[in-house]
């Protein structure tokens, strides 16, 4: 289901009823006002909001998979910030204002180009122009490797559990720092690659369990939905507990 199409139309349909109303029902009537119109006038307003919001505040996600361990895990509920890189229009998605572009080491969510009506999350590992390496679990850009320092072995649960055993690394991508999951002995996609421009190239942080740029290609700035900022809930039935109270208010880095 296309909600952003939903909220658009539910909001038109209740805002022309209650307009109609208004100018044409209302002055003519003389008993009760027609159930229809009522939760029309009613309704209106809660759409109307909902769909500003949305659109061009936040947005809510849910996180499905493994592939962002361990800044992200599965059942995380986040909040995408919608302007981070520019106003959209609902439904068509065309920017109408631009306010800035992805920034290496950015949390982004986007629409996975190899099917629109997915929505995806990666890191933002390369901008355009950027050239990108990925050998020996090593990510380069523009020739200079990106800094790696051991962190210990990851003990996963719920969801996650799988993972327990690969090895934490704290990456450094020009000032962003945050963790990734490694597993020494196992193959995951490897090469170099070209930015081009206007596009991105983004990887998972669960980098030898992530289906990224490595394998589809870039993501384009149009398919942008916005910036991951923070972890709003959490809600995972393999868990002990189901809701990890602790993830609760995170701030996404």
């Amino acid at each position: 289901m296309n909600f952003a199409l939903f909220l658009v139309v539910a909001t038109a349909v209740c805002g022309v009823i209650w307009a109609l109303d208004a100018w044409l029902w209302a002055p003519r009537r003389t008993g009760r006002e027609p159930v229809l119109v009522e939760y029309a006038r009613s309704l209106f307003p809660v759409f109307l909001i909902v769909l500003l919001l949305r659109s061009f505040l936040v947005e809510p996600f849910r996180i499905p998979s493994n592939s962002m361990m361990p800044t992200l895990l599965t059942g995380d509920f986040i909040l995408v910030n919608k302007f981070a890189y520019g106003l959209r229009l609902p439904v068509l998605n065309n920017k109408f204002i631009d306010l800035g572009a992805p920034r290496r080491g950015d949390v982004v969510v986007f629409r996975y180009p190899k099917d629109p009506r997915i929505d995806y999350i990666k890191r933002v590992v390369g901008l355009p122009g950027d050239r990108i390496a990925y050998y020996h679990k090593t990510l380069t850009v523009n020739g200079k490797p990106m800094p790696q320092q051991p962190a210990g072995t990851y003990l996963g649960y719920g969801a996650g559990a799988g993972m327990t055993g690969a090895q934490i690394f704290n990456e450094d991508l020009d000032g962003t720092k945050h963790a990734i999951l490694i597993r020494p002995g196992q193959l995951s996609g490897e090469g170099e690659f070209t930015v081009p421009e206007g596009r991105y190239f983004v990887m998972g942080d669960n980098r030898d369990n992530s289906n990224d740029s490595r394998y589809w290609g870039t993501v384009a700035d149009e398919n942008l939905v916005g910036k991951a900022v923070m972890i709003w809930m959490n809600w995972d039935w393999s868990a002990d507990g189901v809701i990890a109270w602790r993830r609760i208010g995170t701030t996404i880095k």
